[in-house]
């Protein structure tokens, strides 16, 4: 085996330990799962989910100050939107290089360290929800981790690469919080579908070396986020007709709770992040003009940070992503806001 094994890791509940949730964190996390919950099931009709945040995490202290700047925020929106923090501690690689994200390096000019980045992941997670309230959204790039989170986050992503993954399906299946299944990368929605099929049933498999036994969740719903062609070429799935594609698939597919949540950079966008104010703006207009897609869209899933665009690593602007570029912080702040009035309008009528 060409595999080195450098040394044994502490279990979640070790490190659990190291950094726990305050009894105040705990009690408003269950009240942010309620909330997210609400908006999926649709007892609260009048809220959208807004999944806000850097492409990745890779400063606690800038993802902590623009965390503060959307607690500000969520007080001036609080009637239409339900703000839910991106805290992305992995990241996906196409080909396997680059910037993995925290878990694998907390200091992204040094070499990775996996024990530190358990520590750090679970240490930003925690300031989170202790310090601002906020139960934030974190993607599921490796399933038996989650545990190191399971009571610290809000909202879980099934990326576009892990989504047709049978472990992933099972352990979504397992939850107790809502989770987005993205399209994958080759954009086959029935791929999508079938994954949420597979989550909300019950399952019986191996996790973390016990054998488990699931119930199924009612809250894996589905993420929009364009697809790329075997030319290269972007497509996106936000407009009307793909939402209008999706609610007749869930029809076909009886599911439970239909939901669809438009994530508007990466393939919807081109990649190109300026257009998420466009395209966020689209969607909530797509509402007004079909029943159907008005009850199944139930948020936006938006890249932003406090600086606009993105950088190489070792540039060192503060809050400025080393990843996918992002909306700045005054950009960002302008858009929720003449969301929420749109929103407020759409409601009024």
């Amino acid at each position: 085996m060409n595999m080195k094994f450098k040394r044994k890791l502490p279990i979640p509940q070790e490190i659990k330990e190291m950094y726990p949730i305050s009894s105040e964190g705990e009690e408003k996390r269950k009240q942010n799962l309620e909330e997210m919950k609400a908006i999926i099931d649709g007892r609260d009709a009048k809220r959208l989910l807004l999944i806000i945040g850097p492409c990745s995490a890779d400063n606690e202290e800038a993802v902590m100050t623009y965390i503060y700047k959307l607690g500000e925020l969520q007080k001036k929106v609080n009637d239409v939107f339900v703000i839910v923090p991106r805290i992305y501690t992995n990241k996906p690689r196409t080909t396997g290089a680059g910037y993995k994200g925290m878990l694998h390096q907390p200091d992204p000019l040094q070499e990775p360290d996996i024990l530190k980045g358990l520590i750090a992941i679970r240490k930003i997670h925690m300031r989170a929800v202790n310090e601002t309230g906020f139960s934030c959204a974190d993607e599921m790039l490796y399933p038996e981790n989650h545990r190191f989170l399971s009571d610290v986050l809000g909202y879980v992503a099934v990326g576009a690469r892990s989504v047709e993954n049978q472990f992933h399906r099972l352990t979504a299946s397992g939850l107790d919080l809502p989770v987005g299944m993205k399209n994958p990368t080759s954009g086959g929605l029935r791929i999508m579908m079938n994954s949420i099929k597979a989550a909300q049933s019950g399952h019986t498999f191996i996790y973390r070396n016990w054998e488990v036994e699931t119930a199924g969740n009612p809250y894996v719903h589905a993420i929009l986020r364009g697809y790329v062609d075997n030319k290269g070429q972007n497509h996106p799935n936000y407009h009307i007709e793909d939402l209008e594609q999706v609610v007749e698939l869930y029809k076909e597919y009886k599911l439970a709770n239909p939901a669809v949540i438009v994530d508007c950079n990466h393939d919807n966008s081109g990649k190109k992040y300026l257009e998420q104010i466009r395209i966020s703006k689209e969607v909530l207009y797509s509402m007004e003009a079909d029943e159907d897609v008005k009850k199944i869209v139930k948020g936006l899933m938006i890249e932003s940070y406090l600086e606009d665009g993105n950088q190489h690593a070792d540039e060192g602007t503060f809050g400025k992503s080393i990843t996918d570029p992002c909306l700045g912080w005054k950009k960002s702040e302008q858009l929720v806001l003449d969301l929420a009035k749109i929103r407020r309008k759409q409601l009024a009528k």
